[in-house]
């Protein structure tokens, strides 16, 4: 009896499962674990392919206007009107000059027949304003498009190519994020673009202007006298057909 009490008093104590000797418990726990994972993994790559994790968007992914506002934010010529306004400018200076030099002076020498006339000169700088006029109004339209798709409720796509129309509504998180895009980094670029148009085509006015009222400059005859419209009239040639009318004057010749 005495034995059987002291043999009870060293029963070894109940300790937690062993989680060797409970592999079931273990693997659920992986399986949590791995969802928990996946389903993270999942969502920030949805995310940063313009879907919110929540949303299923039948939109591909390159005609999604968050997409598209990354693609042209770095195409050219469309990420000068977004860069800093010093570069922003001295590359729209630099392809207006390049275009007058190659292209427009040449042509406006070949015109006028002289590189001293002055028309040759407002030529010239006619032709690098109208090149850097285009480059700004490819930049607006591009810009536009992309802020309309960006601010508009209903996403306009097509799944095969074939002209298979459809219209996505988005999801008022996406809608949320769109505009918040849109009103942030579209907006100014193009108050920046639609600026930078209105003062090209003031400068394109006045050089149009300029070149209409310069006129071009005529040699007149060394021997004309006193009267005389270079091309159409002069005394020696009025004195050879009216003689009687130069009755009395002397001979200017």
């Amino acid at each position: 009896m005495a034995a059987s009490l002291f043999l009870s008093s060293l029963k070894l104590p109940s300790f937690p499962s062993d989680p060797i000797r409970n592999p079931t418990r273990t693997s659920n726990k992986k399986q949590k674990k791995s969802r928990t994972v996946s389903t993270i993994s999942a969502s920030s790559s949805s995310f940063r392919n313009g879907n919110p994790p929540e949303t299923d968007c039948p939109v591909p992914l390159d005609q999604l206007p968050v997409n598209e506002y990354r693609a042209l934010s770095t195409s050219l010529p469309f990420s000068w009107a977004a860069a800093d306004l010093r570069l922003y400018s001295s590359r729209l200076a630099v392809t207006g000059a390049s275009f007058a030099l190659l292209i427009g002076l040449p042509v406006s020498a070949f015109g006028t027949s002289s590189l001293t006339d002055p028309r040759c000169a407002l030529g010239a700088v006619s032709a690098g304003l109208l090149a850097a006029t285009l480059a700004v109004l490819r930049m607006y339209l591009g810009w536009a498009y992309v802020g309309n798709r960006l601010l508009s409720a209903t996403v306009e796509y097509e799944e095969t190519g074939w002209y298979d129309g459809q219209v996505w509504v988005k999801t008022p998180e996406v809608l949320a994020r769109d505009r918040l895009l849109g009103s942030l980094s579209v907006k100014p670029v193009l108050s920046r673009v639609k600026l930078t148009l209105v003062g090209l085509a003031a400068s394109l006015v006045a050089c149009a202007l300029l070149f209409i009222n310069i006129e071009s400059p005529r040699d007149l005859p060394q021997d004309a006298g006193g009267r005389a419209i270079a091309g159409a009239y002069n005394d020696e040639s009025a004195r050879s057909f009216e003689p009687d009318a130069f009755c009395g004057e002397p001979d200017l010749s």
